[in-house]
């Protein structure tokens, strides 16, 4: 079985102040170094909404896709704690989905 692994990474910091282009820039040639390509959805930034302790909570995102015969589970975690590190958040979302070619 397939996967298609997204990863849902803010542009902009806590602050407000927007990531250095080269995060993200950094991120693209990882995963195309790792999985041979990727799909970055950066021209209209996706809009994530939650809710923090009352608090209305809105950030825009960028998502990336890759796509892999193989899921390794442990691998992702580490990315995940890198990407959480280096874009200071609590928790850089990351998932995957079932996937068929057709």
């Amino acid at each position: 079985m397939s996967h298609l692994i997204q990863l849902l990474l803010p542009l902009y910091a806590n602050d407000q102040k927007p990531f250095p282009e080269e995060f993200h820039a950094r991120v693209g040639a990882e995963l195309t170094e790792k999985f041979g390509g990727l799909t970055a959805y950066t021209r209209s930034p996706a809009e994530g909404r939650w809710n923090d302790l009352g608090q209305d909570v809105r950030d825009e995102i960028i998502i990336y896709e890759v796509m892999t015969s193989s899921l390794d589970e442990p691998w992702w975690g580490r990315y995940r704690r890198t990407l959480e590190a280096r874009f200071h958040q609590d928790e850089v979302i990351i998932r995957a989905l079932p996937m068929q070619r057709l």
